[in-house]
């Protein structure tokens, strides 16, 4: 079946249009999203997320819709979509519903859907395929069959990209995980591990951003610890990571569309089980609260270099969830503003990476166009390192905030300057 496949591919963020993009290399591809503005700056060869070039998007064979009826030709289809959790962090299932249902509505005998999208051990089977069943009116595992395959994209990073990293995959049947070990592994020199089952793969899927939120949540811990003790948490860390098996995390905020999400769909899952996640939970518990712990600390560093201070005017370096991307979701920085608002200071936001109508549109914040200020700051602080923030001189620091302001330095991207007598300094 694999030399017959064409392929549609259902989202077209940071996961579906990588994807889209290789394997349309190899096969025929139609891409899809009910986002039509995508669709249109896409076919015009612009990507907002940074993730593929414009020359790489126009010299592809892709075929870029938002018809869904474009898509009822192909026999696999690959279902890319969000899967994020509501204000009370339960998982939203409505995406992967959604997009199931739009699926189900042209499946045909023989398809093949599998799924990307991060969700709890029995999503893809459970409830995926019974609303495919009832969209089609076909048998699932009979007239059609179920695939997951779950996403490793680290937006930003230009190394572990979707043809080079190693693709986990599984089939409802021996013969479909078969079909998509071929169809994946065209695209990344047949590097595919086969998981015994589609279950065993999304446990997979939800454990490995869980275990990274746990890792953090101890140096986040740790760090608040060596902040009492006046100490820094990257000095502490470059010691101990001359140890061959010390784990390389970095303290900070815990955001993004991953790791800050995907620990409660496991906790949701186990809590089904009738089992109390106490340290999946912990974990998050510790990094949900690092905005106020970092918020206070600045504040308070700010009060005992000048205790007459009133409002402090204070300018926020970065807002995305993570360096040099363009991502807003999930960002924790947005916390920070909130803390500190609350706290008495007059805040604002500047973002190299960020689009400023995405900023005013999700979090009513009037993102800064320059850097340049008629009365310099009370505090700056770096809040995402930005490879645009990590090149600034001292000089450009210092220009925009007074001689006796707080240079608060989040995530350790200026720790080894020194800064003019008279500005204070303040990492983790």
């Amino acid at each position: 079946m694999t030399e017959n496949s064409t392929i549609s591919i259902i989202g077209l963020g940071y996961v579906g249009l990588p994807l889209a993009i290789h394997l349309a290399k190899h096969y025929t591809v139609t891409g899809f999203d009910i986002n039509q503005s995508r669709i249109d700056e896409l076919t015009e060869g612009f990507d907002r997320t940074g993730e593929i070039e414009t020359s790489v998007l126009r010299n592809s064979t892709l075929h870029l819709t938002s018809d869904k009826a474009e898509l009822s030709g192909h026999n696999v289809h690959i279902v890319t979509v969000p899967t994020p959790v509501d204000s009370n962090n339960t998982p939203d299932l409505t995406p992967v519903k959604m997009a199931s249902e739009t699926v189900g509505s042209f499946l045909k005998k023989g398809d093949i859907i599998v799924y990307e999208s991060t969700v709890y051990p029995g999503v893809t089977e459970d409830i995926c395929g019974p609303i495919l069943a009832k969209c089609s009116g076909l048998e699932c595992g009979k007239d059609f069959f179920l695939g997951y395959s779950p996403e490793r994209i680290n937006p930003g990073d230009k190394e572990h990209t979707v043809d080079n990293i190693t693709k986990v995959v599984a089939g409802q049947t021996p013969e479909v995980a078969q079909t998509l070990k071929s169809i994946y592994g065209t695209m990344n020199g047949d590097k595919i591990f086969l998981a015994k089952n589609i279950k065993t793969a999304e446990a997979a899927k939800v454990i490995e951003n869980a275990q990274r939120d746990i890792n953090i949540a101890f140096v986040n811990e740790i760090a608040v610890i060596f902040q009492k003790l006046g100490i820094s948490v990257y000095d502490v860390l470059e010691a101990a990571g001359t140890k061959w098996n010390f784990l390389n995390f970095q303290p900070g905020l815990v955001g993004g569309h991953c790791i800050g999400v995907d620990p409660y769909y496991l906790a949701h899952c186990a809590t089904a089980t009738g089992h109390d996640p106490k340290v999946i939970l912990s974990g998050r518990s510790t990094n949900e609260a690092m905005s106020k712990a970092v918020s206070n600390a600045i504040h308070n560093t700010i009060l005992a270099r000048n205790p007459d201070i009133q409002q402090p005017r204070t300018l926020i370096l970065g807002l995305t969830f993570k360096e040099d991307v363009p991502d807003l979701r999930n960002t924790k920085v947005t916390d920070i503003v909130h803390d500190l608002k609350e706290l008495g200071h007059e805040v604002d936001i500047h973002d190299s990476m960020a689009d400023p109508l995405e900023a005013k549109q999700f979090f009513d914040i009037d993102l800064k166009p320059s850097l340049e200020t008629a009365e310099p700051y009370d505090c700056v602080i770096g809040a995402v390192p930005h490879s645009g923030y990590k090149e600034l001189t001292n000089i450009n620091i210092q220009q925009i905030i007074k001689a006796n302001g707080l240079i608060a330095d989040m995530k350790g991207m200026w720790r080894d300057r020194r800064f003019d007598n008279g500005y204070g300094y303040w990492c983790l």
